[in-house]
């Protein structure tokens, strides 16, 4: 029989020995403070250039509007920016929260499908330039890091056509990832050509004093990785904008949504079509995921 392995302290060495054991973060809302103060937790990866990924907070609660019209919105935790003008949208969960296994995933893709849709240039701006007043950041130390030449109006119309085209990174963050959002993660990002996907589990580490340590692990790296090279060069090409936009109009003037297939194709693949029907009637848009086996690359 298999022995159930306790989780292992990590330990701080100094002049003395000190154990530090897994402690849950006490609420959420101290988990979101802590990300919003220290988003180089989440700072994995690279720009375009290749310099080290680095992000900077647009908002905290950022409002996500769902039409032109109403007042209802969504409100996402954290909209984060990089300096290639991709957003990265964050939701937070404790584990203790069950929502964590596949209702977040609805919610982020609420918020992606809006946010692309009404999230204008001018908002982010205001957004950001807010968020700096209240944090007392001078506005020149923050755009230091993001325009890299450019006029904040030319940095902040690239983030918006980013968010048109689908180029977002979305991350689920919590202390601990089920299994079940790491498959959606994974299945995710080898579906989205445009939009990265991660989750990212963030282990807290308590001893004596005010010792505390913090450990970020990613998932859904491989599978970003594997499709960067097949998307360079076909920015606007993928159905992806189209989807997300169409997603967000579900349910207004009588659109809706069928799942048409599902079905395997004996060769270790599987495809499921979803239909998108919207006014006029008789007009739809038909989208296709297709799950390739592990190791295959599309030609």
């Amino acid at each position: 029989m298999g022995m159930e392995v306790a989780e292992q302290p990590v330990f701080l060495l100094g002049e003395g020995l000190n154990a530090l054991e897994p402690a849950p973060f006490d609420t959420e809302a101290e988990f979101q403070a802590l990300l919003a103060r220290h988003p180089r937790i989440l700072d994995f990866g690279s720009l375009a250039d290749g310099r080290p990924l680095r992000l900077v907070l647009v908002a905290r609660e950022m409002r996500v509007p769902t039409s032109t019209e109403s007042g209802s919105a969504y409100w996402l935790d954290h909209l984060f920016v990089d300096a290639d003008g991709v957003p990265t949208l964050v939701e937070v969960k404790r584990a203790a929260d069950t929502r964590i296994r596949r209702e977040v995933v609805g919610q982020m893709l609420d918020y992606a499908a809006n946010g692309a849709r009404y999230w204008p240039a001018a908002l982010l701006r205001r957004s950001f330039e807010e968020t700096c007043a209240v944090d007392g950041r001078p506005l020149e130390d923050a755009y230091q890091e993001l325009l890299g030449g450019q006029s904040p109006d030319e940095f902040w119309a690239t983030v918006e056509e980013r968010l048109a085209a689908g180029r977002m990174r979305l991350l689920f963050v919590a202390d601990r990832i089920p299994l079940e959002l790491r498959a959606i993660v994974e299945f995710l990002n080898r579906q989205l050509r445009q939009t990265d996907v991660y989750a990212v589990e963030l282990t807290q580490y308590r001893g004596s004093g005010d010792h505390r340590v913090l450990v970020p692990r990613v998932h859904g790296e491989v599978a970003t990785a594997n499709k960067t090279q097949s998307r360079s060069g076909q920015a606007g090409k993928s159905g992806v904008p189209q989807f997300l936009r169409l997603l967000s109009g579900l349910g207004q003037g009588g659109s809706r949504l069928d799942v048409v297939t599902a079905r395997g194709s004996g060769q270790g693949r599987s495809r499921l079509q979803l239909r998108v029907h919207h006014p006029p009637p008789g007009k739809r848009r038909d989208f296709g995921l297709r799950e390739r086996p592990a190791g295959r690359r599309r030609t």
